[in-house]
C-alpha cells in the first residue's frame, strides 16, 4: 500500500493500457475517475466493482483503492484529483450546498442516464481545456466548474438507491459483450443476435446487461458510437452523413437526434466549435 500527495487541483484524459499507479493507494486528497471507454474492476476499500465507459467513481481522501485492467484492452480516463481548500474561496460565506459529503456517503460508484454522461463530458472537456491552455481566470472557471460537477453528482446520489454494480465471485459474461460491442460498433447490433451468441435469452441478456453496467444494450451501443463519431468530426473531414455511416447508424436522422442527445448539440455544431477552440475547421463542414 502507498500514499501518494494529492495536488491542489490536477485532470487529466488518457488512454491506457495499464494504470500508473498499479499497486493499492491512497492519498490525501479527493479523486473522482470517469471511465471514458474500455472495461476495467476498480477496487474501493474492500469492495470490487465493474464498470464498462461511462461509470463515475467518487474516491474519499485516504480510501485505499487500486485499478485492474484484468483483459489487459486499451481503456481511456478522465482522472480529475483536488484537495478541499481548492473550493474554500469560491463563495464568500461558505458553500451554499455542501458538495463535498458525496464523499462520504460511501456510494463511490454513480450511475449517470445517457444526458447526464453528455454533462459531466462536457464539464470535463471544458476543465481540461482551462487546466491545459490556462487562459486569463483560469483557476476562478475550475472552481466554478468543478462545484458544477459535484452539485450534479450530489443532486443524483440524492436519488439513488444505493444499488452498486458488484463483481460477482463467479466472473459473468458482461466484459465479453462489452468488448464485442467495443470491436463492432459498426456493425448491425440487435439483442437477439447478441443473445443468441452468446447462449443465454433475449430478457436475460437485457436484464444482466444492464444491472452489470448502468446502461441498456441500445444506450451502451449509442454511447461507444457517439464517441467514436466525436473523434471522427473532431480530427477528419468526412462529412456527417458519411461519419453516421461509419460508426453504425443506418439513418442520418436517427444519428443526429443520438448525438445531440449524448452531446447537447448537432453533430455539425459540435465539429465547428472543437473547431473554432482550435482555430480553424477542417476541410468540409458538412
Amino acid at each position: 500500500m502507498e500514499f501518494y500527495e494529492a495536488s491542489r487541483f490536477y485532470i487529466d484524459r488518457e488512454r491506457k493500457k495499464r494504470s500508473s499507479m498499479p499497486s493499492r493507494h491512497y492519498h490525501n486528497g479527493y479523486e473522482i475517475f470517469y471511465l471514458v471507454s474500455g472495461d476495467i474492476c476498480y477496487f474501493i476499500g474492500d469492495r470490487a466493482y465493474q464498470a464498462v465507459s461511462g461509470a463515475l467513481f467518487v474516491i474519499d481522501m485516504n480510501e485505499i483503492h487500486k485499478l485492474v485492467n484484468a483483459g489487459g484492452a486499451s481503456f481511456e480516463r478522465v482522472t480529475l484529483e483536488f484537495k478541499k481548500e481548492f473550493l474554500d474561496d469560491l463563495f464568500a460565506g461558505g458553500m451554499p450546498v455542501d458538495v463535498m459529503s458525496v464523499f462520504s456517503r460511501g456510494l463511490p460508484f454513480i450511475k449517470l442516464s445517457v444526458q447526464e454522461r453528455g454533462l459531466v463530458e462536457r464539464l470535463f472537456d471544458h476543465m481540461i481545456r482551462e487546466f491545459t491552455e490556462k487562459p486569463e481566470g483560469y483557476e476562478s472557471c475550475l472552481k466554478t466548474l468543478l462545484y458544477q460537477l459535484l452539485l450534479l453528482i450530489r443532486r443524483k446520489t440524492n436519488a439513488v438507491s444505493g444499488e452498486q454494480p458488484l463483481v460477482h465471485s463467479v466472473r459473468n459474461k458482461t466484459f465479453e459483450i462489452v468488448d464485442y460491442i467495443n470491436r463492432h460498433y459498426q456493425d448491425k447490433l440487435t439483442i437477439a443476435d447478441m443473445a443468441r451468441r452468446y447462449g443465454i435469452s433475449p430478457s436475460y441478456f437485457c436484464k444482466t446487461f444492464r444491472q452489470s453496467t448502468g446502461y441498456t444494450f441500445t444506450e451502451y451501443v449509442n454511447h461507444v458510437r457517439i464517441k467514436e463519431a466525436k473523434g471522427l468530426l473532431m480530427t477528419g473531414n468526412d462529412k456527417v452523413a458519411a461519419v453516421a455511416g461509419q460508426v453504425g447508424f443506418e439513418s442520418l436522422t436517427h444519428f443526429g437526434r443520438v448525438f445531440k442527445e449524448v452531446t447537447g448539440m448537432s453533430p455539425l455544431k459540435y465539429r465547428r466549435q472543437y473547431c473554432s477552440i482550435r482555430g480553424g475547421l477542417p476541410g468540409s463542414t458538412s
